[in-house]
Protein backbone atom coordinates (compact mmCIF):
# COMPACT_ATOMS: atom_id res chain seq x y z
CA UNK A 1 0.00 0.00 0.00
CA UNK A 2 1.06 3.65 -0.60
CA UNK A 3 1.82 5.77 1.88
CA UNK A 4 3.03 9.80 1.76
CA UNK A 5 6.34 10.35 2.61
CA UNK A 6 7.21 11.93 5.99
CA UNK A 7 3.69 10.99 7.49
CA UNK A 8 3.69 9.11 10.55
CA UNK A 9 0.43 6.78 9.35
CA UNK A 10 -0.95 3.92 11.12
CA UNK A 11 -2.79 1.39 9.35
CA UNK A 12 -6.34 0.15 10.74
CA UNK A 13 -6.49 -3.88 10.89
CA UNK A 14 -9.63 -4.48 11.24
CA UNK A 15 -13.35 -2.63 10.65
CA UNK A 16 -15.98 -1.88 12.74
CA UNK A 17 -19.22 -2.46 10.84
CA UNK A 18 -22.13 -0.12 12.67
CA UNK A 19 -25.38 -2.22 11.01
CA UNK A 20 -28.34 -0.98 11.45
CA UNK A 21 -29.11 0.57 15.08
CA UNK A 22 -27.42 0.91 18.26
CA UNK A 23 -30.60 -0.06 20.10
CA UNK A 24 -30.51 -3.81 21.60
CA UNK A 25 -33.97 -4.30 21.17
CA UNK A 26 -34.56 -3.25 17.79
CA UNK A 27 -31.53 -5.13 16.64
CA UNK A 28 -33.23 -8.05 18.58
CA UNK A 29 -36.55 -7.65 15.93
CA UNK A 30 -34.14 -7.50 13.33
CA UNK A 31 -31.93 -10.44 14.10
CA UNK A 32 -35.40 -12.36 14.24
CA UNK A 33 -37.07 -10.65 10.63
CA UNK A 34 -33.75 -10.91 8.82
CA UNK A 35 -33.11 -14.49 10.57
CA UNK A 36 -36.45 -15.77 8.78
CA UNK A 37 -35.88 -14.35 5.85
CA UNK A 38 -32.08 -15.47 5.09
CA UNK A 39 -33.52 -19.57 6.22
CA UNK A 40 -36.39 -18.69 4.04
CA UNK A 41 -34.47 -17.65 0.76
CA UNK A 42 -31.60 -21.02 1.89
CA UNK A 43 -34.29 -23.16 2.19
CA UNK A 44 -35.71 -21.69 -1.30
CA UNK A 45 -33.35 -22.32 -3.36
CA UNK A 46 -31.77 -25.27 -1.93
CA UNK A 47 -35.43 -26.85 -2.86
CA UNK A 48 -35.35 -25.90 -5.87
CA UNK A 49 -32.17 -27.74 -6.36
CA UNK A 50 -32.81 -30.28 -5.07
CA UNK A 51 -36.14 -30.50 -7.18
CA UNK A 52 -34.00 -30.16 -10.35
CA UNK A 53 -31.65 -32.97 -9.58
CA UNK A 54 -33.80 -35.44 -8.37
CA UNK A 55 -36.43 -35.04 -11.50
CA UNK A 56 -35.16 -36.54 -14.75
CA UNK A 57 -37.97 -34.11 -16.57
CA UNK A 58 -36.40 -31.16 -15.31
CA UNK A 59 -33.05 -31.81 -16.39
CA UNK A 60 -33.44 -29.25 -19.74
CA UNK A 61 -31.90 -26.06 -20.02
CA UNK A 62 -33.93 -24.02 -18.57
CA UNK A 63 -34.27 -25.62 -15.44
CA UNK A 64 -29.90 -25.91 -15.41
CA UNK A 65 -29.81 -22.05 -15.78
CA UNK A 66 -32.70 -21.93 -12.81
CA UNK A 67 -30.30 -24.42 -10.65
CA UNK A 68 -27.32 -22.22 -11.19
CA UNK A 69 -29.00 -19.32 -9.96
CA UNK A 70 -30.28 -20.64 -6.95
CA UNK A 71 -26.76 -21.78 -6.27
CA UNK A 72 -25.43 -18.26 -6.70
CA UNK A 73 -28.44 -16.42 -4.64
CA UNK A 74 -27.69 -19.04 -1.86
CA UNK A 75 -23.72 -18.22 -1.84
CA UNK A 76 -24.52 -13.97 -2.33
CA UNK A 77 -27.14 -13.70 0.78
CA UNK A 78 -24.45 -16.65 3.01
CA UNK A 79 -21.98 -14.15 2.20
CA UNK A 80 -23.43 -11.50 3.97
CA UNK A 81 -26.70 -12.03 6.24
CA UNK A 82 -25.11 -14.42 8.92
CA UNK A 83 -22.16 -12.02 10.14
CA UNK A 84 -25.09 -9.40 10.14
CA UNK A 85 -26.83 -11.97 12.28
CA UNK A 86 -23.92 -12.21 14.69
CA UNK A 87 -23.62 -7.93 14.88
CA UNK A 88 -27.10 -7.84 15.66
CA UNK A 89 -27.10 -9.66 18.72
CA UNK A 90 -23.10 -9.04 19.82
CA UNK A 91 -21.27 -5.71 21.12
CA UNK A 92 -18.30 -6.46 19.11
CA UNK A 93 -18.54 -5.07 15.54
CA UNK A 94 -15.61 -5.56 14.09
CA UNK A 95 -14.29 -7.54 11.04
CA UNK A 96 -10.46 -8.09 10.74
CA UNK A 97 -8.90 -6.65 7.16
CA UNK A 98 -8.80 -9.73 5.34
CA UNK A 99 -12.18 -10.86 6.10
CA UNK A 100 -12.92 -7.86 4.24
CA UNK A 101 -10.84 -8.18 1.49
CA UNK A 102 -12.48 -11.66 1.49
CA UNK A 103 -16.12 -10.93 2.10
CA UNK A 104 -15.97 -7.86 -0.76
CA UNK A 105 -14.66 -10.62 -3.20
CA UNK A 106 -16.70 -13.24 -2.88
CA UNK A 107 -20.16 -10.54 -2.37
CA UNK A 108 -18.44 -9.20 -5.46
CA UNK A 109 -17.63 -12.20 -7.55
CA UNK A 110 -21.41 -13.73 -6.96
CA UNK A 111 -23.26 -10.29 -7.82
CA UNK A 112 -21.25 -9.73 -10.57
CA UNK A 113 -21.48 -13.70 -11.99
CA UNK A 114 -25.23 -13.33 -11.42
CA UNK A 115 -25.50 -10.11 -13.77
CA UNK A 116 -24.46 -12.12 -16.53
CA UNK A 117 -25.64 -15.01 -15.38
CA UNK A 118 -29.06 -13.54 -16.08
CA UNK A 119 -27.82 -12.54 -19.66
CA UNK A 120 -27.71 -16.20 -20.66
CA UNK A 121 -31.06 -17.16 -19.01
CA UNK A 122 -32.28 -14.30 -21.34
CA UNK A 123 -30.97 -16.19 -24.46
CA UNK A 124 -32.71 -19.15 -22.88
CA UNK A 125 -36.02 -17.87 -23.46
CA UNK A 126 -35.14 -15.84 -26.72
CA UNK A 127 -33.78 -19.39 -28.65
CA UNK A 128 -37.32 -21.31 -26.77
CA UNK A 129 -39.67 -18.62 -28.14
CA UNK A 130 -38.11 -17.46 -31.50
CA UNK A 131 -36.40 -20.45 -32.26
CA UNK A 132 -38.31 -23.45 -30.81
CA UNK A 133 -37.56 -26.54 -33.06
CA UNK A 134 -33.79 -25.62 -32.59
CA UNK A 135 -33.82 -25.26 -29.10
CA UNK A 136 -32.16 -28.54 -28.41
CA UNK A 137 -29.63 -28.28 -30.86
CA UNK A 138 -28.72 -24.67 -30.33
CA UNK A 139 -28.77 -25.10 -26.76
CA UNK A 140 -26.53 -28.74 -26.39
CA UNK A 141 -25.33 -29.55 -22.70
CA UNK A 142 -21.36 -28.32 -23.81
CA UNK A 143 -22.31 -25.47 -24.77
CA UNK A 144 -24.72 -24.51 -21.63
CA UNK A 145 -22.00 -25.80 -19.30
CA UNK A 146 -19.55 -23.20 -21.18
CA UNK A 147 -22.37 -20.59 -20.66
CA UNK A 148 -22.11 -21.46 -16.90
CA UNK A 149 -18.45 -21.43 -16.63
CA UNK A 150 -18.04 -18.33 -18.69
CA UNK A 151 -20.24 -16.69 -16.58
CA UNK A 152 -18.38 -17.83 -13.18
CA UNK A 153 -15.03 -16.92 -14.42
CA UNK A 154 -16.07 -13.49 -15.57
CA UNK A 155 -17.61 -12.46 -12.01
CA UNK A 156 -14.55 -13.91 -10.34
CA UNK A 157 -11.89 -11.84 -12.84
CA UNK A 158 -13.91 -8.58 -12.23
CA UNK A 159 -14.13 -8.97 -8.59
CA UNK A 160 -10.34 -9.76 -8.09
CA UNK A 161 -10.17 -6.04 -9.68
CA UNK A 162 -12.67 -4.17 -8.18
CA UNK A 163 -11.73 -5.49 -4.68
CA UNK A 164 -7.85 -5.36 -5.15
CA UNK A 165 -8.00 -1.60 -6.47
CA UNK A 166 -10.20 -0.91 -3.44
CA UNK A 167 -8.22 -2.99 -0.58
CA UNK A 168 -5.26 -1.81 -1.53
CA UNK A 169 -5.80 1.91 -1.15
CA UNK A 170 -4.14 3.67 2.21
CA UNK A 171 -7.02 3.09 5.15
CA UNK A 172 -5.22 5.29 8.36
CA UNK A 173 -8.42 5.56 10.01
CA UNK A 174 -11.38 5.97 10.92
CA UNK A 175 -12.27 2.50 10.43
CA UNK A 176 -15.54 2.59 11.23
CA UNK A 177 -18.16 1.44 7.91
CA UNK A 178 -21.13 2.42 7.93
CA UNK A 179 -22.84 -0.55 6.68
CA UNK A 180 -23.48 -3.94 7.79
CA UNK A 181 -20.84 -5.63 5.20
CA UNK A 182 -17.79 -4.85 3.72
CA UNK A 183 -19.26 -3.50 0.30
CA UNK A 184 -16.75 -1.39 -1.88
CA UNK A 185 -18.01 2.21 -2.05
CA UNK A 186 -18.88 2.62 1.60
CA UNK A 187 -14.89 1.03 2.83
CA UNK A 188 -13.27 2.97 -0.01
CA UNK A 189 -14.95 6.16 1.57
CA UNK A 190 -12.78 5.85 4.47
CA UNK A 191 -9.53 5.53 2.65
CA UNK A 192 -6.83 8.21 2.94
CA UNK A 193 -6.11 9.80 -0.70
CA UNK A 194 -8.06 10.77 -3.84
CA UNK A 195 -10.06 7.48 -4.73
CA UNK A 196 -11.00 9.03 -8.10
CA UNK A 197 -9.45 7.02 -10.50
CA UNK A 198 -10.89 4.18 -8.27
CA UNK A 199 -14.26 5.38 -9.19
CA UNK A 200 -13.54 5.98 -12.85
CA UNK A 201 -11.98 2.00 -13.07
CA UNK A 202 -15.28 0.47 -11.08
CA UNK A 203 -17.91 2.81 -13.66
CA UNK A 204 -16.11 0.93 -16.54
CA UNK A 205 -16.14 -2.17 -14.79
CA UNK A 206 -20.38 -1.46 -14.13
CA UNK A 207 -20.32 -0.57 -18.23
CA UNK A 208 -19.09 -3.92 -19.29
CA UNK A 209 -20.53 -6.14 -16.39
CA UNK A 210 -24.27 -3.91 -15.87
CA UNK A 211 -25.00 -1.87 -18.93
CA UNK A 212 -23.63 -4.27 -21.94
CA UNK A 213 -25.82 -7.58 -19.91
CA UNK A 214 -28.84 -4.96 -19.16
CA UNK A 215 -28.86 -3.94 -23.18
CA UNK A 216 -28.55 -7.72 -23.87
CA UNK A 217 -31.36 -8.71 -21.60
CA UNK A 218 -33.60 -5.36 -23.59
CA UNK A 219 -33.03 -6.66 -27.12
CA UNK A 220 -33.74 -10.52 -26.51
CA UNK A 221 -36.84 -9.35 -24.86
CA UNK A 222 -37.83 -7.34 -27.48
CA UNK A 223 -37.49 -9.85 -30.18
CA UNK A 224 -39.08 -11.92 -27.70
CA UNK A 225 -42.47 -9.56 -27.17
CA UNK A 226 -42.26 -9.60 -31.39
CA UNK A 227 -42.18 -13.47 -31.63
CA UNK A 228 -45.03 -13.55 -28.97
CA UNK A 229 -47.27 -11.33 -30.90
CA UNK A 230 -47.60 -13.53 -33.51
CA UNK A 231 -48.28 -16.26 -31.51
CA UNK A 232 -51.98 -17.22 -32.66
CA UNK A 233 -53.00 -18.92 -29.76
CA UNK A 234 -53.93 -16.90 -26.39
CA UNK A 235 -53.02 -19.38 -24.49
CA UNK A 236 -49.83 -20.00 -25.88
CA UNK A 237 -49.24 -16.31 -25.78
CA UNK A 238 -50.14 -15.61 -22.08
CA UNK A 239 -47.89 -18.97 -21.20
CA UNK A 240 -44.71 -17.19 -23.10
CA UNK A 241 -45.29 -13.43 -21.42
CA UNK A 242 -45.69 -15.41 -17.80
CA UNK A 243 -42.59 -16.96 -18.26
CA UNK A 244 -40.49 -13.80 -19.61
CA UNK A 245 -42.41 -11.60 -17.08
CA UNK A 246 -40.63 -14.42 -14.15
CA UNK A 247 -37.30 -13.26 -15.03
CA UNK A 248 -37.94 -9.73 -16.30
CA UNK A 249 -39.30 -9.20 -12.08
CA UNK A 250 -36.32 -10.33 -11.17
CA UNK A 251 -33.76 -8.86 -13.07
CA UNK A 252 -35.12 -5.18 -12.19
CA UNK A 253 -35.27 -5.59 -8.69
CA UNK A 254 -31.50 -6.79 -8.79
CA UNK A 255 -30.29 -4.53 -11.49
CA UNK A 256 -31.69 -1.39 -10.10
CA UNK A 257 -30.70 -1.18 -6.90
CA UNK A 258 -27.02 -2.01 -7.63
CA UNK A 259 -26.24 0.03 -10.97
CA UNK A 260 -27.66 2.76 -8.58
CA UNK A 261 -25.09 1.50 -5.60
CA UNK A 262 -21.79 1.43 -7.64
CA UNK A 263 -22.19 3.96 -11.06
CA UNK A 264 -22.54 7.16 -8.95
CA UNK A 265 -19.76 8.66 -7.53
CA UNK A 266 -18.62 8.97 -3.94
CA UNK A 267 -19.65 12.56 -3.47
CA UNK A 268 -23.41 11.08 -3.80
CA UNK A 269 -22.51 8.98 -0.91
CA UNK A 270 -25.33 8.43 1.55
CA UNK A 271 -24.71 5.73 3.94
CA UNK A 272 -28.33 5.22 5.56
CA UNK A 273 -29.76 5.10 1.84
CA UNK A 274 -27.05 2.91 1.01
CA UNK A 275 -27.97 0.25 3.42
CA UNK A 276 -31.56 -0.26 2.49
CA UNK A 277 -30.97 -0.42 -0.92
CA UNK A 278 -28.28 -2.83 -0.47
CA UNK A 279 -31.07 -5.48 1.02
CA UNK A 280 -33.00 -5.42 -2.27
CA UNK A 281 -30.35 -7.10 -4.13
CA UNK A 282 -28.71 -8.78 -1.60
CA UNK A 283 -31.45 -10.27 0.23
CA UNK A 284 -34.60 -9.75 -1.19
CA UNK A 285 -33.90 -10.92 -4.62
CA UNK A 286 -32.41 -14.26 -3.41
CA UNK A 287 -35.72 -14.35 -1.24
CA UNK A 288 -38.29 -13.79 -4.24
CA UNK A 289 -36.54 -15.68 -7.14
CA UNK A 290 -37.68 -19.12 -5.66
CA UNK A 291 -41.29 -17.51 -5.64
CA UNK A 292 -41.12 -15.55 -8.53
CA UNK A 293 -39.83 -18.60 -10.38
CA UNK A 294 -41.81 -21.42 -8.79
CA UNK A 295 -45.02 -20.32 -7.60
CA UNK A 296 -46.70 -20.26 -11.12
CA UNK A 297 -44.42 -22.99 -12.39
CA UNK A 298 -46.51 -25.99 -13.22
CA UNK A 299 -43.04 -28.17 -13.65
CA UNK A 300 -41.56 -27.13 -9.92
CA UNK A 301 -44.90 -28.09 -8.29
CA UNK A 302 -45.30 -31.17 -10.16
CA UNK A 303 -41.79 -32.11 -9.13
CA UNK A 304 -42.35 -31.08 -5.71
CA UNK A 305 -45.90 -33.15 -5.18
CA UNK A 306 -43.88 -36.23 -6.94
CA UNK A 307 -41.16 -36.10 -4.29
CA UNK A 308 -43.63 -35.61 -1.33
CA UNK A 309 -45.46 -38.58 -3.14
CA UNK A 310 -42.50 -41.00 -2.92
CA UNK A 311 -41.50 -39.98 0.79
CA UNK A 312 -44.74 -40.81 1.82
CA UNK A 313 -44.69 -44.27 0.03
CA UNK A 314 -41.27 -44.96 1.67
CA UNK A 315 -42.76 -44.49 5.24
Amino acid sequence: MWMPPGQNQSWVSEFILLGFSNDPTFNRILFVAFLLLYLTSVLGNGLIVILICLDTHLHTPMYFFLCILSLLDMGYVTTTVPQMLVHLLSHFHTISFAGCWIQMYVFGALGLTECIFFVVMAYDRYVAICYPLHYTVILTWSMCTWLAGGTWACGFFFSLIHTFLTMRLPYCGPNVVNHYFCEGPSVRSLACMDTHLIEMVDVVISVFMVVTPLSLILASYIRIAHAILKIKSMQGRCKAFSTCASHLTVVSLFYAPGTYIYMRPNSSYSPEQDKQISLFYNVFTGLLNPVVYSVRNKDIKGAFLKVMGQSRLAY
